[in-house]
């Protein structure tokens, strides 16, 4: 086993070289069944796992999500479900968002000791919404609902997007949402994104589902592109955009990778799964390991308050 150890130069990790895909693998095929990649979960693995803890982890949760992405966004399009309208305001707002989060990152959080808190604030959020999901689940269940939704139509037939609302029209219904809520939480969440190491799509799809109250269907495409499209830009910008302080905050491009052919894999598995496996039961599980690694940071710098 130990001619399979490998040593990433960047990150400085050294772990068994099938360790990051299989890991990716096991997370994505279960959070996918959940509608997420699992990028948010990634970042503690890194940081408590591996003892990767310095900014270019953020960066290397990025590429994770360049390579796990595509093919997914792959399908959206293929279907004819991508609302290019929605992206359009979800980039635009999130790419300046991202910088922000980038220099927040590396001014003001560089060590583990400032950042863990900033993670586990993040990962409370996301346990507080997935919990609202199981919640809302469960209220459907009980009137005899579908609680994954209404389903999905063969084609988006045209989707436009102005200063004062977004459209999507399919099956003769047009489905609206104000522009301006939508934009300014996804400049909010391209700040918190650009630091952490996520594109925001945890983010922004429950908030245009239960939010906006745009369907399912109209959301996902465009969220996964625009995770993508926002998780290149950041590992760009971690890479090559000089500021002082910013040493190691390169991604590690090749860990990434690895991690990334894990969760591309991960997802298809989790696709087809759906449906054999409880939805319901994989956010619940989700769940709880969000409070789980929330409380680990949250608690000691709240502990050593009193």
């Amino acid at each position: 086993m130990d001619s399979l150890i490998y040593h990433f130069q960047t990150s400085g990790v050294e772990t068994w070289i099938f360790l990051p895909p299989l890991i990716m693998f096991l997370i994505a095929s279960a959070t996918s069944m959940g509608g997420v990649t699992g990028a948010f979960i990634l970042l503690p693995f890194n940081m408590s796992v591996l003892g990767y803890t310095s900014p270019g982890v953020s960066a290397t949760n990025f590429v994770y999500n360049i390579v796990a992405i595509p093919l997914g966004v792959w399908r959206h399009i293929r279907a004819g479900r991508m609302c290019w309208s929605l992206l359009v305001v979800l980039a635009v707002g999130t790419l300046p968002g991202v910088f922000l989060g980038y220099v927040i990152r590396i001014r003001f959080m560089p060590s583990p000791a400032v950042f863990k808190p900033f993670v586990g604030a993040v990962l409370a959020y996301l346990a507080f919404r997935v919990f609202q999901g199981v919640w809302a689940d469960l209220v459907a269940r009980r009137q005899g609902r579908d609680p994954e939704g209404c389903e999905a139509p063969a084609r988006l037939e045209r989707t436009q997007v102005t200063l004062r609302e977004i459209t999507a029209e399919v099956g003769g219904q047009t489905y609206r949402c104000s522009t301006a809520p939508v934009f300014a939480l996804s400049v909010v969440v391209g700040v918190v994104g650009g630091a952490y190491g996520i594109g925001g799509g945890a983010v922004m799809a429950p908030f245009c589902i239960a939010v906006m109250r745009l369907p399912p269907f109209v959301v996902a495409g465009a969220s996964l592109l625009s995770t993508w499209i926002t998780s290149v830009v950041g590992a760009l910008i971690y890479a090559f955009v000089p500021l002082a302080g910013s040493t190691h905050s390169s991604p590690d491009w090749l860990l990434g990778a690895l991690y990334g052919v894990g969760g591309m894999l991960g997802v298809y598995v989790g696709a087809r799964l759906q449906g054999r496996v409880s939805a319901l039961a994989i956010k619940v599980v989700l769940g709880i390991a969000l409070v789980f690694v929330a409380a680990r940071y949250l608690l000691p710098p709240l502990l050593a308050l009193v």
